[in-house]
C-alpha cells in the first residue's frame, strides 16, 4: 500500500484529503479480491494509467481555479500589479537582451555547415610584435599546396570598387577571394553559381557574384539579372550569381564578390601582407593538429626564403575571431544584466513579503476554514509565476526593441548579421528567465506564509512577531539590492571615466572645420601615375579656389581608419631583410597634406610638387621614428628604405595617431604620391580628399562634388564627412557601452532606491505602536526621524561595503577597457557611495516624516 500511497501524492494535497483514504481501502480491497499474478499486474496497471490520466487532469483543475483567482486578486489591486508586472519585464528584458547578444557573437554556430571546422590562418610575427598578421600570397600559396591538415584552404581581401552605368557612380565594397572560398565554407549562390576557377585567369572573363542586398537595391530583385555585364572600376563584369540572404562573408558590408587574381610580384615578395586565409579542417584533425603542421611549414618556408625570418604560423577557429575587448564588454554586459535581474527579483520579493503581511488575516482565514498550508503556498507561488509570465511577455518585447540599441557590441568583423533574430532560441532564453524569476522572487514570500497560517494570526497581537521577522528578510533583500547597484555605479562610472579620457587625447592634427570624402581611383583607368596625378592636380586646384577654402590634399589613408599599412624598413640602403630595422605605418599623400590637417612641422621641409619618379626619393617621418632610430640627432638627410626604394628624410612632423585615440601609434613615414612608380603600391594610392577650411566645410559639399564631376563625371563620390566626426566615430563604441551600462545602472538604482523606501515605510507601519509609545513618553521629532534613518543608512552601509568589494573585482574584470583608469578609482567609488547616500536619505525621509505624525493615543488603540 505504501506504493499507492505515493501514487496518490501525484493529486493535490486538498484532494488526498478528501478522496485519499477511500481510494486507498478500496484498491486494498481489489488487491486482496485479485486471483492470480497476472490480475495484480493488471490492477498496478490499471492504478499507474488512472493517476497518469487523473491526477494531471486535477492538477490542471486547481492550477486553473488558482490562476483565476490570482487574476480577480491582482484585478483587485491594479497598482500593485501594474509595478510588479514592470520591474519583472524590467529585469526579464534586460536579462534576455544581454544573452541573446552574447549567444548571437560568442556561442552561436555561424552560419555555415560545420562551421566548427572552420579556422582562420594568420602569419605570426611576435617578435617583431605582430602576432597576428596577414599572409602574403607567395606564403598563402605555400601553405595551400604544403598542408595536408585541410579539406580546402582559401583567401580573400576586400576593396571599395566603383560601380558605374546603374545611374549615378556609386562606391561599392568587394571582397576579392579565391574561388575555392564558397567550397571551404560550402555555400552556394541562390542563382547562378559562385566563382570557379576559371575565373581567376589572368586573361579570362571578369565575373561578378552580387550580395542579396545589391541585387534588390540595384536590379530590383530580378530573377533574370544573370549574364548581364556591369561595369566595375571602368571594366566589365559578367554576373554570374546571386548570393542567398544571410550570407555576410568576410563582413556584412560586402556587396560583391570577384575573383582574386595574382600578379607575377604578388608570388616574389613575401612582405606583400594582405591576404586573409581560411580554411576548413579535414574530417577528425584537431585544432592542435592543424595548428602544428603549420609551425612546421612556416619552419621550413623560414629556412628557404630570408623574407621569412622570425615568421611561423597561428590558427584559430574562426568563430573565436572576438577580440579580448569585445569578449569581455559582452560578458560585463551578461553580467550587468544579471545584476538587474537580482534587483528585480529582490525588488519583487519584498513587494510579495509586504502583499503577505497585508494579507495575513485573510489566509489565517483560508486556513482556519481548512485551506492546507501546501494549498495556500502553492496560491503564492502560482501568483509570483502568473506575474512573471506577464512580465516575461513584456521583457520579450523590451528586449526586441532594445537588441537593436546595442547592436554597435557586435563586432563588425564577424561576417553575422548585427542584430540577433528573434527565434526559439531567445524565446527559450526568455521563457527560462521567466520560470526562474517567478520562482525566485516567490519562494520566500511563500516560504513566510507557510510559517504564518496558525490560527494566531486572526488576533491583532499575532503581527508584531511576524512583522519583525517579514522587516528582517526584507531588509536583507535591500542590502542585496543595494550591493548590486553599487556594482553596476561603479562600473558604468569606471567606463564614463574611460570614456571621457579617451575624448580628451590630443590625436596630433586638426578635427575642426575639416571636410574629407573618398574617390579611389580605378584600374586600369588611372593606371598610371601620370593620370593619377593629373586627377589630383584638377581636382585640388578647383577645391583650393572655392571661397573660404584655406587648403586641400590627398591621401591613401586618413588617420583613425587605417588599417595595415605596416612596412618593414632598412636603414642601411637595401631591402629589409629578417623583419629589417623595424616597422612603421606608410602612407602616401600630395604637397599641402600636413598643412591641411595641422600637423607640424618640425625639422625640414614639406612634401612638394617637385617631388616626382625623375626626383631623388624622398619621405618625411614622424617624431617618434626620427627619436627612435637617431635619438638626440638631426635625421634630415639620412637614408631609409620603405615604399620600394631608398628615400632621403627630408623633413620631420609631429606624431599623429594612426589607429584610433587608445593606443600609441607606431613611428610614421609619409611618401609623396607622385614618387609611386606605375603599377606600384596599388593598395595606398591616395584616394581621401581633406579640406581645410574657415567657413562651414558643410557648406562646401556641392561644390567640392560640382569640382570632382567636371573632372571626370563618372568617378564616384562616397564617404563624405567631418573630420570631427571621423574623431567621433572612434568612440562610438565606447558611447554604446556607457550607454548601456549607465542605463542599466539608472534603472538599478532606481529600483534600489524604491525598495528602500517601500522598507521603510513597511517599518514605519508595522512599529506604529511603539513609534506611539516613544511619542507619548516624551520622545523628539528629531529623535524618531533619527531612529528611522540610521535604519536606513545601516542597511545601506552594509549593502555598500558588500556592493564595493564585488566592484573592485568587477573593475578588475573590465580593466582592458578602462582606456588607463584604475580598477580602484577613489573618485569613481565616491560618487558611487555619495548616490547610495543620497538615495538612502530621500527613501527614509517620506516614511520619517510619516511617523512624526503618527498620534500616540491612535496608534496604541488601533495595535
Amino acid at each position: 500500500m505504501d506504493l499507492y500511497r505515493a501514487l496518490l501524492r501525484c493529486y493535490p494535497s486538498s484532494f488526498r484529503a478528501e478522496y485519499g483514504e477511500e481510494m486507498v481501502k478500496i484498491f486494498a480491497w481489489r488487491r486482496r479480491e485479485a486471483s492470480s499474478a497476472s490480475v495484480v499486474i493488471a490492477l498496478w496497471a490499471e492504478a499507474f494509467a488512472d493517476v497518469a490520466v487523473n491526477a494531471s487532469r486535477v492538477q490542471w483543475d486547481v492550477l486553473a481555479q488558482d490562476v483565476r483567482y490570482t487574476l480577480r486578486a491582482l484585478g483587485r489591486a491594479r497598482a500593485f500589479a501594474f509595478t510588479a508586472v514592470l520591474v519583472a519585464a524590467l529585469g526579464i528584458g534586460a536579462t534576455t537582451a544581454a544573452f541573446s547578444i552574447a549567444d548571437h557573437v560568442l556561442v552561436r554556430p555561424l552560419p555555415f555547415p560545420e562551421s566548427d571546422r572552420l579556422v582562420k590562418l594568420w602569419q605570426d610575427q611576435t617578435q617583431r610584435g605582430f602576432p597576428r598578421i596577414e599572409v602574403s600570397p607567395a606564403n598563402y600559396l605555400d601553405w595551400k599546396r604544403l598542408a595536408t591538415s585541410f579539406d580546402g584552404m582559401a583567401a580573400y581581401t576586400t576593396r571599395s570598387i566603383n560601380l558605374v552605368g546603374t545611374g549615378d557612380p556609386e562606391r561599392l565594397d568587394a571582397a576579392l577571394v579565391t574561388p575555392n572560398l564558397f567550397n571551404v565554407l560550402q555555400v552556394h549562390a541562390r542563382y547562378g553559381r559562385t566563382l570557379a576557377s576559371v575565373d581567376e585567369a589572368p586573361n579570362g572573363t571578369p565575373v561578378v557574384v552580387l550580395s542579396d542586398g545589391v541585387w534588390r537595391a540595384k536590379f530590383g530583385a530580378d530573377s533574370g539579372v544573370l549574364g548581364r555585364n556591369i561595369v566595375l572600376n571602368d571594366v566589365a563584369h559578367t554576373i554570374v550569381g546571386v548570393m542567398p540572404a544571410g550570407f555576410e562573408f568576410p563582413t556584412r558590408d560586402v556587396d560583391v564578390w570577384t575573383a582574386l587574381q595574382f600578379r607575377p610580384s604578388d608570388l616574389e615578395d613575401r612582405n606583400d601582407l594582405f591576404l586573409h586565409v581560411v580554411a576548413r579542417l579535414g574530417t577528425g584533425v584537431t585544432v592542435d593538429a592543424a595548428a602544428s603542421q603549420m609551425r612546421a611549414i612556416a619552419a621550413e618556408l623560414e629556412k628557404q626564403f630570408r623574407d621569412n625570418a622570425q615568421t611561423s604560423a597561428s590558427l584559430h577557429l574562426l568563430r573565436d575571431q572576438v577580440s579580448r575587448q569585445s569578449r569581455t564588454l559582452l560578458l560585463a554586459l551578461v553580467g550587468a544584466a544579471m545584476c538587474m535581474l537580482l534587483i528585480s527579483c529582490t525588488n519583487l520579493a519584498n513587494l510579495l513579503l509586504a502583499r503577505a503581511f497585508v494579507r495575513q488575516k485573510e489566509l489565517a482565514v483560508r486556513a482556519a476554514l481548512g485551506a492546507g498550508w501546501e494549498r495556500l503556498v502553492r496560491q503564492t507561488l502560482t501568483e509570483s509565476l502568473v506575474l512573471a509570465a506577464l512580465g516575461g511577455v513584456a521583457g520579450v518585447l523590451l528586449a526586441v526593441a532594445a537588441t537593436p540599441l546595442v547592436a554597435r557590441l557586435v563586432p563588425t568583423t564577424m561576417p553575422i548579421p548585427d542584430v540577433p533574430s528573434v527565434d526559439l532560441r531567445m524565446l527559450a532564453v526568455a521563457a527560462l528567465v521567466t520560470i526562474g524569476t517567478g520562482v525566485g522572487f516567490g519562494v520566500m514570500p511563500a516560504l513566510r506564509v507557510m510559517r504564518n497560517t496558525d490560527p494566531s494570526s486572526l488576533r491583532e497581537g499575532g503581527r508584531t512577531g511576524a512583522g519583525r521577522s517579514t522587516e528582517r528578510l526584507r531588509s536583507a533583500l535591500v542590502v542585496a539590492e543595494v550591493s548590486a547597484s553599487v556594482v553596476l555605479l561603479v562600473a558604468s562610472g569606471l567606463l564614463i571615466k574611460a570614456l571621457w579620457n579617451v575624448q580628451g587625447v590630443n590625436p596630433g592634427f586638426r578635427t575642426e572645420n575639416v571636410l574629407t570624402l573618398r574617390t579611389a581611383l580605378p584600374l586600369p583607368k588611372y593606371d598610371s601615375t601620370e593620370q593619377r596625378q593629373q586627377f589630383y592636380d584638377r581636382v585640388i586646384a578647383g577645391v583650393r579656389a572655392l571661397p573660404g577654402v584655406t587648403n586641400a590634399a590627398y591621401t591613401s589613408a586618413l588617420p583613425m581608419v587605417m588599417r595595415g599599412g605596416i612596412w618593414a624598413i632598412s636603414l642601411n640602403g637595401r631591402a629589409p631583410e629578417a623583419g629589417g630595422d623595424g616597422a612603421v605605418s606608410l602612407r602616401l599623400a600630395t604637397s599641402g597634406y600636413f598643412d591641411t590637417l595641422g600637423i607640424q612641422l618640425l625639422r625640414g621641409r614639406d612634401l612638394s610638387h617637385a617631388d616626382s619618379t625623375t626626383s631623388p626619393f624622398v619621405a618625411v617621418v614622424s617624431e617618434s621614428f626620427a627619436r627612435r632610430h637617431w635619438p638626440g640627432e638631426n635625421p634630415i638627410g639620412r637614408e631609409v628604405f620603405v615604399a620600394l626604394f631608398n628615400r632621403t628624410i627630408v623633413g620631420v612632423v609631429s606624431d599623429i595617431r594612426v589607429r584610433g585615440l587608445e593606443q600609441e601609434s607606431e613611428p610614421q613615414v609619409y611618401v609623396p604620391s607622385r614618387q609611386v612608380p606605375d603599377g606600384g603600391l596599388i593598395f595606398y594610392h591616395p584616394k581621401d580628399l581633406v579640406v581645410s577650411a574657415s567657413v562651414p566645410p558643410s557648406s562646401l559639399i556641392p561644390e567640392v562634388r560640382q569640382i570632382i564631376r567636371k573632372v571626370d563625371a563618372q568617378q564616384p563620390i562616397s564617404d563624405v564627412r567631418l573630420m570631427s566626426d571621423v574623431v567621433w566615430a572612434e568612440s562610438a563604441a565606447r558611447r554604446a557601452q556607457v550607454r548601456v551600462l549607465s542605463g542599466l545602472a539608472a534603472v538599478a538604482f532606481l529600483l534600489a532606491a524604491v525598495g528602500l523606501h517601500g522598507l521603510m515605510t513597511f517599518v514605519v507601519s508595522s512599529r506604529t505602536r511603539e513609534i506611539g509609545l516613544r511619542t507619548a513618553l516624551g520622545a523628539q521629532p528629531a529623535e524618531i526621524v533619527t531612529m528611522i534613518l540610521r535604519r536606513g543608512l545601516y542597511l545601506a552601509g552594509v549593502g555598500v561595503l558588500f556592493g564595493m568589494f564585488l566592484a573592485y573585482a568587477a573593475g578588475r574584470y573590465l580593466q582592458s577597457l578602462l582606456a588607463g583608469v584604475s580598477a580602484s578609482d577613489v573618485p569613481t567609488f565616491a560618487a558611487a557611495v555619495g548616490l547610495v547616500v543620497c538615495m538612502t536619505l530621500a527613501g527614509c525621509l517620506l516614511p520619517a516624516l510619516r511617523a512624526l505624525r503618527i498620534d500616540p493615543l491612535t496608534a496604541i488603540r488601533t495595535e
